[in-house]
């Protein structure tokens, strides 16, 4: 063999090794991108897009992210809607038709929120501090926007009975399908009180009054978990491990939930 041939074909072998080296050097997610489905409750619509986005840039994999309320989460579930992973509220877990769509191993506590009051941005504040005092706010507001349809609605629904004034917010109540909706009802002045999870409330035009009276608050718990059918449990998992990490708790923290 000629020298120059010899030298020239050493030199493409010595390239093609160090290539095959780089490769193998590369973190998984540089050579394998998966494309994750994540059903998730709405409440967690601003912080879990935050967090997919990071997730993202540093993994390689894509999120397709879907919200809905709790009754929206389940029929799709049971429906066979195709998902990956899901950050719901534990209600959905709790469901007999939705629990055999996903893997038998224990959920994972993401985050938790509780419900509270916002008014119009420059509207005047009412006192909530108790609970007769949310009681009273509560009669004497010409209406109020939740999202009856939802875990947090449901929850609502209940802390009114427990005020003892369920039957007499009926006809006050504007009944909304999304929690962007509450906002827009209290910002455009159609309703005179928002109340549902203080994170969603906590949006430009409205004002927060504060949370519920402790005796009377109710939490609402997301959690995380993988459904029995995906292809990527190796990637879904790993999402799921990245929310309970520091970095996704000050997100999460920031939003106006509480990490875990």
């Amino acid at each position: 063999m000629k020298l120059n041939t010899f030298i020239k074909n050493s030199s493409v072998t010595a390239v093609a090794s160090m290539l095959g080296l780089a490769i193998v050097g590369l973190p998984v997610a540089d050579v394998y991108a998966a494309e994750l489905q994540v059903l998730a409750g709405g409440g967690m619509s601003v912080p879990l897009t935050e967090l997919a986005a990071e997730f993202e840039r540093t993994s390689g994999h894509k999120l397709v992210l879907r919200f809905g309320t709790t009754p929206e989460l389940i029929k799709l579930v049971v429906g066979g809607a195709s998902f990956d992973l899901v950050v719901v509220p534990r209600e959905v877990f709790k469901d007999a038709a939705a629990q055999s769509h996903f893997e038998s191993a224990p959920t994972i506590d993401i985050a938790r929120v509780g419900l509270g009051v916002a008014v119009r941005s420059g509207a005047p504040r009412p006192d909530i501090s108790t609970p007769e005092a949310l009681k009273r706010t509560l009669l004497q507001a010409q209406s109020i926007a939740t999202v009856p349809a939802s875990a947090a609605g449901a929850q609502v629904l209940r802390a009114l009975e427990r005020l003892g004034i369920g039957e007499a917010m009926k006809a006050k109540t504007k009944v909304k399908s999304a929690p962007a909706q509450i906002v827009e009802a209290v910002a455009q002045g159609e309703a005179e009180l928002g109340v549902f999870l203080v994170n969603v409330l906590t949006a430009p035009g409205l004002e927060v009054v504060g949370p519920f009276p402790a005796e009377v608050q109710q939490e609402i718990e997301y959690v995380a978990g993988v459904s029995a059918n995906t292809k990527d449990r190796q990637a879904a998992k790993s999402f799921i491990t990245y929310l309970g990490t520091p970095a996704a708790a000050a997100v999460i923290k920031a939003r106006g939930l509480s990490p875990g």
